[in-house]
């Protein structure tokens, strides 16, 4: 009786086991576009920055970009992404070195801009450009503390009023853009666009890349 008793109760342990795992997996949203998926390269191209380093996709499917003499990364080729109200989904970390790991350049209207994530010494975050001023210059920059082999999940929004970003579920920038001049700073990142990931001197490691349409 006693052994019955176990061998059900085992039963349903394992049981409710698998249903909470099953529950837990976090599955692509019907608005979601998967933009790397651990797997390929697929509608990527290797931005062709001077001196840039070599990116491949690891045994743990995640997206390596080696460190560059400067720039690093890869810009879209695939179908047309939203301009507006959308938001990305980025999961990275820095391995080696001590600038950005994580420049995301995006579309906003017919123009574009690049979130940086960790520069100038490794601590700043910011949007370059608002206004023709740069990351380091206009009212998005900020310090934030970044540990060395820590993921971080960085998540951009973007509508036509405000640009939005959280790092960890933390709001590190709330900028109202309406009306406003939102560009590319000059030089070679202009190559990033429509969408690009790139690190400067820095080895990054990346794991999750997901568009997701808002409103």
């Amino acid at each position: 009786m006693k052994f019955r008793l176990f061998f059900i109760s085992f039963l349903l342990l394992v049981t409710s086991g698998q249903l909470i795992a099953k529950l837990s997996e976090k599955k692509p949203k019907q608005n979601d576009t998967i933009l790397f998926d651990g797997s390929s390269l697929k509608n990527w191209e290797k931005t062709d920055y001077a001196g840039k380093g070599e990116i491949r996709i690891d045994e743990n499917r995640s997206l390596i970009l080696e460190m560059g003499a400067e720039l690093s990364g890869l810009n879209w080729k695939g179908k047309a992404l939203p301009t507006i109200d959308y938001e990305i989904d980025v999961v990275a970390k820095r391995t080696m070195g001590s600038d950005f790991f994580c420049g995301l350049t995006f579309p906003y209207l017919e123009s574009h801009a690049t979130l940086i994530v960790g520069g100038w010494g490794g601590a700043l975050i910011g949007i370059s450009s608002i206004d023709g001023y740069d990351a380091a210059e206009n009212e998005t920059a900020d310090a934030y503390s970044f540990e060395e082999n820590k993921w971080y999940n960085i998540r951009l929004r973007v509508t036509e009023e405000e640009i939005i970003v959280w790092i960890d579920d933390e709001m590190v920038i709330d900028c109202e853009v309406g009306g406003r001049e939102v560009s590319m700073r000059f030089g070679e990142i202009e190559m990033s666009t429509p969408l690009g990931i790139t690190t400067y001197a820095t080895t990054a490691e990346f794991k999750k890349i997901i568009l997701k349409k808002i409103h």
